[in-house]
């Protein structure tokens, strides 16, 4: 089954990358490997998702959020690839910035929900490295960011 066919299965529409907020570049390649900025968590309306983690968002509410920062990363990701998601040969690694209160420990459990995605829609290409850490704050607030490197053909 195809990237396309896995994302149709689950019912995902990608969509373009929204254009930065501040100095950077949603997106830079060197060589195979493609570096995507770091993505907020958002709704499905394009508003962020906001709170704490152990405060006021649930691990529950933080997994979803997290998936749907997968979503958007493959939006910019098949930016990237030319329009073709079947070019990736590997997501390499995450890294993920959850907005957590003081005692809260469930980071790795948060970040799952973009993890499961990625292996769900490429399948063992999609099994990555990946570090998942609590910040006191995040851009505008949002619960959670992650930022990608995947290895394109």
């Amino acid at each position: 089954m195809s990237v396309y066919e896995k994302l149709a299965a689950l019912e995902i529409t990608l969509k373009a990358p929204a254009a930065p907020a501040a100095a950077y570049v949603m997106y830079v390649q060197t060589g195979n490997l493609v570096f995507l900025s770091g993505h907020l968590a958002k709704n499905a309306d394009g508003t962020i998702i906001v709170g704490q983690l152990g405060k006021n968002v649930t691990v529950e509410q933080g997994q979803q959020a997290a998936r749907n920062i997968a979503i958007d990363l493959m939006g910019t990701l098949q930016q990237a690839c030319g329009g073709d998601l079947n070019r990736v040969k590997r997501i390499v690694k995450l890294m993920s910035l959850v907005n957590s209160a003081p005692d809260f420990t469930e980071h790795h459990l948060v970040t799952n929900g973009a993890s499961t995605l990625l292996g769900e829609v490429f399948g063992d290409a999609g099994k990555h490295a990946r570090s998942a850490f609590g910040v006191a704050q995040i851009p505008l607030g949002a619960c959670a960011e992650i930022e990608m490197i995947v290895e394109i053909a």
